[in-house]
């Protein structure tokens, strides 16, 4: 599935798609500091983050949002 830029994962690797807005969470807002820290989070929005796109080894921050993913995704989930 495109994520945005030339990155591309296979639909069987997503574990979850997240819209930005979920940051505000401090659960999400923890983890997504952690895998930052431990270098798991790869930045492809281009300063125009719009989901959060966990993977069984990458968090990719998204220029494309929630809803566009999960048309491509098909039957995957996402939060809002």
């Amino acid at each position: 599935m495109h994520l945005g830029g030339d990155v591309v994962v296979p639909k069987k690797d997503i574990i979850m798609i997240m819209d930005t807005q979920t940051f505000a969470s401090p659960a999400t807002r923890e983890f997504i500091e952690i895998a930052g820290d431990e270098g798991f989070i790869k930045n492809i929005s281009g300063g125009k983050e719009k989901s959060y796109v966990l993977t069984t080894r990458e968090v990719f921050i998204s220029p494309i949002s929630c809803k566009t993913l999960q048309k491509r995704a098909g039957s995957i989930k996402y939060l809002k």
